[in-house]
């Protein structure tokens, strides 16, 4: 049944069935969710990790002029995911079937940050062209190793190490600044698209990851439950982040 018949309405059930309809669109509206009780404990391990890292990784982004509060928001749904499957994935199998066979057999997210090998792979093979000497990040690349294997390891061990990881985060964002237009985009869609981004693969163009920013392909659990849509959870933690720090400067520099 439609929400209004389009005959014989009187003004008031005209005003009754636009407000009828303001209702039903805000309630289905993604940000009507309310992730922090969908993820429940997951989400408070997330929150205490970024709580308890901020004295490093902020200095850390600041250095790079990166908004910590819009990386932090791109990097969350990843924190959440890490503390749902820390303890129930076992990984070891995944890690040397990477090392010896590549990313085509496993492809797995590692970390806090749940980064994949081929993501990392990616960005050793892009940053030398935004990161010089002085920015203190570098990467070996595979021509730097005699192994491929050993080269593999290098990556597996990076992505096990916090601090590491945001490296790779730094030179992913530098890489999206290059490639994309963010500075023309609102705050909220720079969140979203950064966030789609992260998730989807920075070597998609930019019309793909317009296209990917609203799907629910995202959850964090071992077999199938409802999927959520990655940016909106961003984006979701990232206006929480405004509501206790409003004073804080989040432009792109």
């Amino acid at each position: 049944m439609p929400l209004c018949s389009v005959r014989y309405r009187s003004e008031n059930e005209n005003s009754f069935c636009f407000f009828f309809v303001l209702v039903n669109l805000n309630f289905i509206s993604p940000q009507s969710i309310d992730y922090q009780s969908a993820f429940g404990i997951d989400w408070a391990k997330a929150e205490t990790f970024e709580q308890e890292n901020r004295k490093w990784i902020e200095p850390l982004l600041k250095k790079h002029n990166i908004s910590y509060p819009l990386a932090m928001a791109v990097i969350f749904p990843e924190l959440i995911r890490y503390s749902a499957l820390r303890d129930k994935m076992e990984i070891t199998l995944l890690k040397t079937l990477y090392i010896n066979l590549g990313e085509y057999y496993a492809n797995f997210s590692i970390g806090q940050l749940q980064m994949k090998p081929s993501f990392a792979e990616s960005i050793r093979n892009k940053a030398p062209s935004v990161m010089n000497r002085r920015s203190g990040i570098l990467f070996m690349n595979e021509t730097e190793f005699s192994d491929i294997k050993n080269y593999r390891k290098s990556i597996v061990t990076d992505l096990e190490d916090p601090k590491i990881q945001f490296n790779y985060l730094i030179a992913f964002f530098k890489i999206c600044e290059k490639k994309y237009s963010l500075k023309s985009m609102d705050e909220i869609t720079r969140v979203k698209f950064l966030a789609t981004v992260y998730n989807y693969g920075v070597d998609k163009s930019i019309d793909k990851v317009y296209g990917m920013m609203d799907k629910k392909f995202f959850n964090t659990r071992l077999f199938k439950t409802e999927n959520y849509s990655y940016s909106d959870v961003s984006v979701y933690w990232y206006r929480k982040y405004l509501e206790k720090n409003q004073t804080e400067d989040l432009s792109l520099k």
